[in-house]
């Protein structure tokens, strides 16, 4: 039911065409959680906050800093070493009384993201950091949740809208199916070592509110399945597609107690470059008979393999039966070698005393290198 006082605080969106009353009842009826009250977040929140969003949660550890103020334009200087999001939550409140925020004043985590994210219809993630960003996404696959997302660095930003059903009907993506596996330590600077320009995630993070709010209202075309990205230096804007992928989607947990046991602080820290072997090294593995040899793959994958001795082990069942090798070192392999680094890192967290690798480049890299030799 709208009200005097509620049609006068959204008068300018009620009368928009093709919104109207249903729209705002919409938004005030919506739960939407902001994971990170930064630069991406501090926009989001007053926007969403400001439309009527009628729930919104906020999840962030950290305190205010002076570095900070120049882009996270939601708190001031004398909330400096203040609880962000208890603050932002006090902020919003003033901002719009009629709806509730709620300040998870915590990090998310393995232990309780899937808690946290249950309660809502949709995820913004505004962090800044790998290992936030795989376990947002993870959680929503697992919970079927809407993710939209955000990226800044330097000048340029990212928005895109994963794990919600484009109206063609093609399958959903995630975040795994724009990057499957996560950049080694240090390959990829953060905010805090490459600096961002202020007013960019200003102007990535109200774009993550305007998806949100398209996306509950049924206005618009939101970005699901594609990729938008933003230059500030040239105002160009260029959108990507993005499709599903079978293989990068047996990356993600199997489900929520295999999502709990995953370090995902560890899996986009490790230096992967000394976990993979080329070719030529499993060739020479194979014909030494030295090394357990797993295939990862789903049994129905093709090609099969019968060139060697090794064992089948789907990533899916490896994930939470971490088998016992018999040798003091094993090669593990897939179709590309995406899930074949996972499954390496797993069994080298369970077998800390024997060295695992991965073929890199997959079984049809290898394949192709046998194909080469012949010719030769």
């Amino acid at each position: 039911m709208i009200t005097n006082d509620t049609y006068e605080r959204y008068q300018r969106q009620l009368i928009l065409k093709g919104f109207g009353e249903t729209g705002q009842q919409k938004l005030l009826a919506a739960k939407v959680l902001v994971v990170g009250a930064g630069g991406l977040g501090c926009p989001a929140l007053q926007y969403l906050a400001a439309a009527g969003i009628g729930n919104i949660g906020i999840v962030d550890d950290d305190v205010v800093a002076l570095s900070n103020l120049h882009r996270q334009v939601l708190f001031s200087t004398n909330d400096i070493g203040l609880s962000k999001a208890i603050k932002a939550t006090e902020v919003l409140h003033l901002l719009n009384p009629c709806i509730q925020v709620t300040a998870h004043n915590e990090r998310l985590t393995p232990y309780n993201a899937l808690d946290i994210i249950r309660e809502y219809d949709i995820v913004i993630d505004g962090t800044d950091n790998f290992a936030s960003r795989y376990l947002i996404n993870d959680a929503c696959v697992l919970l079927n949740k809407t993710l939209v997302y955000g990226a800044v660095s330097q000048f340029e930003g990212q928005v895109a809208v994963f794990n919600s059903n484009a109206n063609n009907g093609a399958k959903a993506a995630n975040y795994r199916d724009l990057f499957p596996a996560p950049p080694k330590d240090s390959e990829v600077l953060n905010c805090a070592e490459a600096g961002v320009l202020g007013v960019l995630p200003g102007i990535i993070g109200t774009m993550q509110a305007s998806e949100t709010i398209k996306l509950i209202t049924g206005i618009g075309t939101p970005l699901v399945n594609s990729l938008l990205t933003y230059n500030a230096l040239t105002n160009q804007v260029y959108t990507i597609l993005l499709h599903a992928n079978k293989e990068t989607s047996m990356l993600i947990p199997a489900d929520e107690e295999a999502f709990r046991n995953t370090n995902y602080e560890w899996l986009c820290g490790a230096d992967t470059s000394q976990q993979e072997i080329d070719a030529a090294a499993f060739d020479e593995i194979i014909a030494a008979g030295n090394a357990d040899i797993i295939d990862v793959r789903e049994y129905d994958e093709a090609p099969m393999i019968n060139d060697f001795p090794h064992s089948k082990i789907p990533l899916s069942q490896l994930k939470n039966n971490i088998p016992s090798l018999q040798k003091d070192r094993a090669i593990v392999f897939c179709q590309s070698g995406k899930r074949s680094l996972q499954a390496a890192q797993l069994l080298s967290a369970a077998n800390e005393n024997k060295k695992i690798y991965s073929l890199k480049g997959g079984i049809l890299n290898w394949i192709k290198s046998q194909q080469a030799i012949q010719i030769l």
